[in-house]
């Protein structure tokens, strides 16, 4: 018999998502026992389940639905979902999928989910190299990756990893990390991502230039400026910029402004003409054009659909 759970009313303090601590992590929610001895951690629930909430966590998660439709909230992403609707977000990414045409008895079983932590696939890596064909998607990520065409292929892994151990469960994975890695028909769902980076100078340089972004988002920037500053022409760090971020260093900033938007939006209580200036824009109708350009509604609509994000009528 399906247990039905009931959330506590959301208040006005509750913005901000729940970091999910392990001692939560209960084999009655459907989580498996703390005694395995896995790095990989399946987790199968129904909904409604309190596990259903805006929250996140240190591993990263794939997440697979099997029932039902709804909206799902990915980073300041907003979008629908449905059955096969497969998603793996990064380290500390707030999620949650929450279910609109639910019947009155609840559903048995909605998510198959599987969690890992960086650390194995990455200290692994620089002793077997094979691992080092999975990096590059663990760094896309961290900005929420949804896949398409693979569902059948992560629910059947799904139920293999889950009936095996040691070596053999570990092997298993790493055939679906496999598939999931060479997938080529994706999306990012939360934000832009930086492309590969050919050295270490190179990637201070693209740091310096994040940092200048977000601490000054008031402050006007341009190509010129920030070429002057690394001591390049402004027609050469023009191309590093395009060639590193794949966008043009004006369009890089406003996602970075439209982006911070997102989360003031869902954060704070603070009117939206206050936050367009925080963000950069001194033009409100600039700032809604772009909003919308960018995110498909309004910055007064997202911020009325941000709100399901706790799963909560």
């Amino acid at each position: 018999m399906l247990k039905i759970m009931t959330h506590k009313p959301l208040t006005q303090r509750q913005l901000k998502p729940e970091f999910e601590h392990n001692y939560v992590r209960s084999s009655d929610l459907g989580y498996e026992s703390i005694d395995l001895d896995s790095s990989i951690r399946c987790l199968a629930h129904g909904f409604p389940t309190p596990l259903a909430r805006w929250h996140y966590h240190d591993e990263y998660e794939l997440h697979l639905i099997t029932a039902t439709s709804g909206k799902v909230f990915v980073g300041d992403w907003i979008g629908r979902f449905a059955p096969g609707h497969l998603v793996l977000t990064g380290p500390r990414l707030p999620h949650n999928w929450v279910s609109m045409d639910l019947p009155n008895e609840g559903v048995a079983q909605r998510d198959l989910v599987i969690q890992f932590p960086h650390a194995p696939v990455a200290l692994g890596s620089k002793h077997i190299p094979e691992l080092l064909e999975v990096l590059p998607m663990l760094e896309r990520a961290k900005y929420g990756i949804e896949f398409f065409g693979l569902e059948q292929i992560a629910q059947e892994r799904w139920h293999r990893v889950k009936a095996a151990r040691g070596v053999a469960r570990f092997g298993i994975f790493c055939e679906l990390l496999s598939h999931l890695s060479r997938c080529t028909d994706y999306r990012l769902l939360s934000s832009v991502q930086l492309k590969s980076v050919d050295n270490d100078e190179q990637l201070d340089q693209i740091n310096t230039i994040f940092k200048r972004i977000t601490d000054n988002l008031m402050e006007p920037l341009s190509a010129a400026v920030m070429a002057q500053e690394l001591a390049m022409t402004e027609s050469q760090f023009s191309r590093f910029f395009k060639r590193t971020t794949g966008n043009t260093f004006t369009d890089f900033v406003g996602h970075v402004r439209i982006n911070r938007a997102c989360q003031l939006l869902m954060e704070t209580d603070r009117r939206i003409a206050a936050i367009s200036v925080d963000v950069g824009f001194q033009n409100m109708a600039n700032f809604n054009r772009r909003f919308l350009a960018m995110k498909g509604v309004t910055p007064s609509d997202y911020r009325k659909q941000s709100a399901n994000r706790f799963g909560l009528k």
